[in-house]
C-alpha cells in the first residue's frame, strides 16, 4: 500500500464517505441501493450497521476509498463475511480497491471469519469482477438478470467466494 493508509472509520469521516458513496449509488451500475437513497439511510447502511467500516486516506488526509465488513448471514452462517468497497473517482487506478480488499481479508481473519462472499457483483462491472478474481475469488454462481442497471436494464450478477486461509 504505497502512498496511503487504511484505518477504522470514525463518525467524523462520514461527510467525506458520503461524498464518494452517494455518486456511486446514484450511478446505478454497481450497487443495488436506490440512487436517491437518503443520506441518513446510507450512513446507517455503510457506517453504523456493519461490523466494521474503514477508510483509505493518502498522506494529506484525502479520502481515497471506504469499505465495510459484516457477517454475510446470522447464526450458523456468521463465519462467512461480506464486504462492500467504494473507491473515489479521482483515486481509481492507484491500487486502492486492491489494498482495501487485501486489508479486509486480513481483518476478516482476525475477526474469526473463515470465508468471504460477495453476493451481487454486477457482471457488466468487468473491472471489479477481474480484480476480485485476481485476488482469489471465484464466481460460484451467476444470477440471470438479477441487477437492474440504470443504462443497460436487467443484467446478470455473480456470487463470488473465497476461503480465507
Amino acid at each position: 500500500m504505497s502512498g496511503f493508509v487504511i484505518r477504522p472509520a470514525e463518525p467524523a469521516d462520514w461527510p467525506r464517505c458520503w461524498a464518494i458513496v452517494q455518486p456511486v449509488f446514484a450511478k446505478g451500475d454497481s450497487y443495488p441501493y436506490p440512487g436517491d437513497m437518503a443520506e441518513e439511510d446510507a450512513r446507517n447502511l455503510w457506517l453504523e450497521n456493519p461490523l466494521r467500516c474503514y477508510v483509505a486516506e493518502d498522506a494529506d488526509g484525502t479520502l481515497l476509498g471506504t469499505y465495510h465488513l459484516r457477517a454475510n448471514q446470522a447464526g450458523r452462517g456468521n463465519h462467512v463475511c461480506n464486504c462492500g468497497y467504494i473507491t473515489a473517482e479521482a483515486a481509481r487506478g492507484r491500487g486502492v480497491a486492491s489494498a482495501m480488499c487485501r486489508h479486509s481479508q486480513e481483518e476478516a481473519k482476525a475477526l474469526g471469519f473463515t470465508a468471504m462472499q460477495f453476493n451481487l457483483v454486477v457482471a457488466t462491472n468487468t473491472g471489479a469482477v477481474a480484480l476480485w478474481q485476481k485476488l482469489g475469488f471465484e464466481i460460484i454462481g451467476t444470477l440471470p438478470g438479477a441487477f437492474r442497471h440504470d443504462e443497460l436494464g436487467l443484467v446478470d450478477a455473480h456470487i463470488m467466494f473465497k476461503t480465507l486461509d
